[in-house]
């Protein structure tokens, strides 16, 4: 146990990463809305996750950079290192402010089930005084920079929420067949094809390729300690995908009609809790959604330093503006008059449809023998890779194409 604990790292941050308030949402409302009929989607998500996390980290071990400082460095014409850097610029803060707006509205929706509406009456703008609040704590927490122990009661509580999932699914004792039926046979219409898209966002987080590359150079050095780091990261996002799972499998058997607050979200895991399900729900979703809070925008802030090829870190005025400026963005939208579940949702259809453009720049950098040599891809690799990134691009086109067709 002592062992396994001292190899415990970025893989498990990365599992946590998307086991926050979107992910419960989504993976409710494809229950919901499709029983079990999508659980396929969550598998491919898991298998993409796993491939494309390996390659940020065996990127992070051999060449000891972040991916975006890779990309810049890698692209030695001028006009397209340009390019390229204003693409991830806007991917990642088009992405991390859409996300930050859905981890900022999912600890809201937890506060708003145990207590009352908090809201500022501003001519024709209401705000949403919660989203401020919540906004507020994660600004504090990011400015003073000492913020691990109440990072790890968070991440308890959110453990504490996915380990009764897994347990309920149990208890609710589905249908397997079905269950079985809805993992390996994938079926979906177009109206469920933007459901597809965010339970993939919800799972292959775009700035977790860069996190993920830049966190594992600072826990291994060695291109030995390739293998703990797999291992690692394998364990952690099959558990994840696993709670992912339970979720759907939990909310497809209440046979609800609409998801719209906590206190719906609560009724999958009332075998468990009984009357205290809705609080119980409440607190997990404010922990995920201010543990996401403050690990988005600092992700964001890392891409943009390692884009830029800013030498100062986390004390620098630069480096807090950045991340500073992705919480304000996920504020307002927070504070918009919408539902709290379509925010949410949104913001992982985002990540989605983002995920092709960082994956193809992450495939890119690690086929490249100057930044890997030897621990390059291999065929066996490139043929998943292309697979994985071949599908982000059809299930984004299609997405795209079902939404332009409802015009």
């Amino acid at each position: 146990m002592k062992n396994w604990l001292k190899n415990v790292g970025p893989g498990v941050l990365v599992s946590a990463a998307f086991i926050g308030p979107g992910t419960v949402t989504v993976c409710t409302l494809a229950g919901v809305t499709f029983q079990y009929a999508l659980l396929w989607a969550l598998l491919l998500s898991v298998i993409a996750c796993v491939i494309l996390q390996e390659m940020a980290a065996r990127l992070g071990i051999i060449a000891q950079k972040g991916l975006s400082e890779c990309i810049r460095e890698e692209i030695k014409n001028p006009t397209l290192r340009v390019l390229a850097i204003i693409l991830i610029f806007s991917a990642i803060v088009i992405g991390n402010a859409a996300y930050e707006a859905g981890n900022i509205t999912g600890a809201v929706l937890g506060i708003t089930a145990i207590t009352t509406p908090l809201t500022l009456e501003l001519g024709n703008f209401t705000l949403n005084l919660w989203s401020v609040i919540v906004g507020g704590i994660a600004f504090a927490l990011l400015a003073i920079g000492n913020y691990k122990i109440l990072e790890r009661v968070f991440i308890g509580l959110v453990g504490l929420m996915s380990i009764s999932f897994l347990i309920t699914a149990f208890l609710t004792k589905p249908d397997f067949f079905q269950v079985l039926k809805g993992l390996f046979i994938p079926t979906t219409g177009s109206a469920g094809i933007l459901t597809v898209i965010a339970l993939v966002g919800t799972t292959v987080v775009p700035y977790n390729l860069f996190l993920h590359a830049s966190l594992v150079g600072e826990k291994w050095k060695l291109p030995s300690d390739l293998k703990i780091a797999r291992r690692e990261l394998g364990i952690a996002i099959i558990l994840g995908g696993l709670v992912s799972m339970a979720i759907v499998i939990t909310a497809a058997v209440p046979n609800l009609d609409d998801v719209t607050s906590a206190a719906d979200l609560a009724l999958g895991l009332k075998p468990l809790f009984g009357e205290y399900a809705t609080l119980f729900i409440a607190v997990g979703l404010l922990a995920a959604g201010i543990t996401s809070s403050i690990t988005a925008p600092l992700a964001a802030a890392y891409v943009v330093k390692g884009c830029l090829g800013w030498e100062k870190g986390l004390k620098s005025l630069k480096f807090k503006s950045v991340w500073a400026a992705i919480l304000i963005m996920g504020v307002f939208f927070s504070s918009l008059q919408l539902k709290p579940v379509e925010i949410i949702q949104f913001a992982q259809i985002a990540n989605g449809l983002l995920l092709p453009v960082i994956a193809i720049f992450l495939f890119w950098i690690v086929n490249r023998s100057s930044v890997m040599g030897e621990y390059r891809n291999t065929l066996r690799q490139n043929i998943l890779g292309i697979l994985i990134i071949g599908i982000t691009i059809f299930l984004g086109a299609k997405s795209i194409y079902t939404v332009l067709e409802g015009f």
